[in-house]
């Protein structure tokens, strides 16, 4: 597992996105990027955190945010998911989980005493220049959108 660090380079990606066609990193350079990554599409936990998300867009737009969406799921499955709960952000898919590694959010999660490999729920704000700002390894959903606020609205003051 790659542990990616604050202040350095954001690792380039493209993968096929919910917009069309492949989504890139630099597709986004001058914003600032949420990049979170969830285990599985419309599963209580993911459906919550989207849908906090989708409720903090105008905000986090207003602050010159954008927020991406990362798992494993096919494409498809991220459309109904997308569809279904209204989300207007893209969903990416990353079936061989060469990104999600690579931004350190695979790794062991214990579920009911039975661990597994699987997508440990990370989110990862970047700066409009490229630099990782903030990684919030395995987060707890509850209060975790207004975290990623906070973050974006210390680092535009220092800025």
């Amino acid at each position: 597992m790659t542990t990616i660090q604050e202040g350095k380079k954001a690792p380039a990606f493209a993968l096929p996105s919910t917009a069309g066609g492949k989504s890139k990193l630099a597709d986004h350079a001058g914003k600032y990027v949420v990049l979170y990554f969830y285990p599985k599409d419309d599963t209580p936990g993911c459906t919550t955190e989207a849908k906090d998300f989708q409720a903090a867009l105008p905000k986090l737009e207003e602050l010159g945010a954008v927020v991406v969406g990362v798992s494993k799921d096919p494409l498809d499955k991220h459309v109904k998911f997308k569809t279904k709960h209204g989300l207007d952000f893209p969903l990416l898919t990353d079936e061989d989980g060469a990104v999600i590694e690579k931004f350190g959010a695979w790794g062991e999660k214990n579920m009911y005493g039975k661990k597994s490999m699987g997508i440990v729920r990370t989110t990862v704000v970047i700066a409009p220049d490229g630099k990782v700002v903030k990684v919030f390894p395995k987060v707890k959903v509850a209060g975790h959108v207004a975290k990623v606020i906070e973050t974006i609205e210390a680092h535009r003051a220092e800025s």
